[in-house]
């Protein structure tokens, strides 16, 4: 007689315990099921800008010994603004390594440097500005005026602020939806991150010289429309066109404050007139009850150009987790 017992149903069979894939973290303090914790990433890489934004202040300090209240000269500004890129931008390069992903996978993928949608963005932001000054213009808030600059100098001009307002995209674009909208996004999710990030972006504009209420609130809207944005496209090139047009048109073409900026090497001497909630005041035409007129335009365009179904994913990576389908908006 076979002493052997019979062999169990299929359904009944033993399972051997399961255990977690090589590679895989058990979840502690520091660590979950994706790694490190991304409150823990975001100490570390604030901390890492801090240190270098420090060193930068002392090193400029050092070299340029800048006296309180002075504008320091145009080159300058476009060499601050381009180290400080490189102080956000360098330090989630190394968190790229720590956390065995590309730097690209934070927004600025290298593949999609100033390609399509970047123009596309350009076209975007010029037509936005364009479209704010023409609303201004009708109600008569503003003139053109006489060219302030002439022959040579508008080329020149042109192509300094052209190139300056990239670097201000690259920057004010990577800090507020790059690294930060990334990770922040991996511990509470994207829009409660992209909430909180865009009234920090409209805070900190509140430190610009002739800033108001009002202006740090349009930028808070258009930081969540910028989200959407990002979204929407699955990186931040577009974002960065946009950003770089708008202000170069503020700027230089229709000579108009920035934010509560006024830079020199603008193209005329323009003039705006009128009740500050046509104007905008001493923050410009971003001030103005028109601009929240075209960022909502602005923002239905986005919404039926990149629609859900092609939406670019813009959700934390990793080697070991598979990624799941693409939620709605």
């Amino acid at each position: 007689m076979d002493n052997e017992s019979p062999p169990l149903p299929a359904d009944a069979q033993p399972t051997a315990p399961q255990t977690p894939a090589p590679g895989w973290p058990q979840k502690t303090f520091f660590h979950n099921e994706r790694g490190l914790r991304a409150g823990w990433r975001l100490a570390i890489y604030i901390a890492i800008v801090v240190i270098l934004a420090m060193a930068m202040n002392f090193a400029l300090g050092k070299m340029f010994h800048p006296s309180k209240g002075s504008t320091p000269p145009t080159w300058v500004i476009l060499l601050v603004e381009s180290l400080l890129f490189l102080v956000v931008w360098l330090p989630a390069s190394f968190m790229a390594r720590i956390e065995h992903r590309s730097p690209g996978d934070y927004g600025l993928p290298l593949h999609a440097a100033f390609g399509k949608r970047f123009w596309q963005g350009c076209v975007l932001g010029i037509v936005e500005i364009t479209a704010l000054m023409g609303c201004i213009a009708v109600f008569h808030g503003y003139s053109f005026g006489p060219l302030n600059i002439h022959g040579g100098a508008i080329f020149k001009w042109a192509v300094f602020w052209g190139i300056f307002f990239i670097v201000v995209g690259l920057f004010e674009e990577f800090t507020f939806r790059g690294y930060l909208q990334f990770t922040l996004a991996d511990g509470i999710g994207f829009w409660p991150a992209a909430w909180i990030l865009s009234l920090g972006f409209g805070a900190v504009h509140l430190t610009n010289k002739g800033e108001s209420p009002v202006g740090a609130i349009s930028v808070a809207v258009i930081g969540i429309i910028f989200a959407l944005t990002l979204r929407r496209t699955g990186n931040l090139w577009f974002l960065v066109g946009w950003h770089a047009a708008f202000d170069f048109g503020e700027t230089f073409l229709f000579s108009v404050p920035n934010s509560g900026n006024v830079f020199e090497g603008h193209l005329s001497n323009a003039v705006l007139h009128g009740p500050a909630w046509l104007t905008g005041g001493s923050v410009g035409p971003e001030g103005s009850v028109f601009s929240f007129i075209t960022m909502a335009l602005a923002a239905l365009f986005i919404h039926k150009a990149f629609p859900v179904a092609s939406a670019g994913k813009f959700a934390p990576q990793t080697s070991n987790v598979p990624q799941s389908a693409e939620v709605s908006q």
